[in-house]
């Protein structure tokens, strides 16, 4: 079940964050601060809206996703917990949220994360997405990462 993140369950999002933040610190070379709490690079403020996937009552996902006009969208952060994973979950996940803002979106994984690669063009494939242009681009703030861009019409999709 895909949610918004609201002043409600903002705790859930930012508990999930740090998961997420500890399991890609080995490619971003991030350590917690004294605290013992990761920064977040993606804050769900101006155009960034968070979402929260759930496995009945079980938080199991985080997106925070980017709207770059009226139907351009990015994915900043994408967040499976482990346990989730290789059942489909994420899949499922990434395409509510397209079901949700149809338009054109940009997908980057950093890189080392080839695993995220996979998952994306499986994710995208599952969709019925077929027009996608896949390259390497060096970001402002990722440096070199794998990019997907595609159009998504969930009335055009399988």
């Amino acid at each position: 079940m895909l949610i918004p993140v609201d002043a409600s369950n903002l705790p859930v999002y930012l508990n999930l964050a740090q998961a997420y933040e500890a399991e890609f610190s080995v490619l971003t070379d991030k350590s917690p601060g004294a605290d013992g709490l990761f920064a977040l690079d993606t804050l769900l403020e101006g155009n960034v809206t968070g979402y929260l996937w759930y496995d009945s009552e079980t938080p199991i996902g985080l997106a925070a996703i980017a709207r770059h006009g009226e139907s351009k969208f990015e994915v900043c952060e994408f967040y499976v917990v482990p346990r989730y994973r290789k059942v489909g979950q994420g899949a499922r996940f990434a395409r509510a949220i397209w079901n949700d803002l149809p338009g054109f979106w940009v997908i980057k994984q950093i890189a080392g994360a080839e695993y995220a690669t996979q998952f994306w063009r499986r994710a995208i494939a599952a969709a019925g997405i077929t027009q996608v242009t896949e390259d390497t681009y060096v970001d402002p703030y990722w440096g070199t990462v794998t990019r997907q861009q595609f159009h998504y019409n969930p009335n055009t999709c399988m």
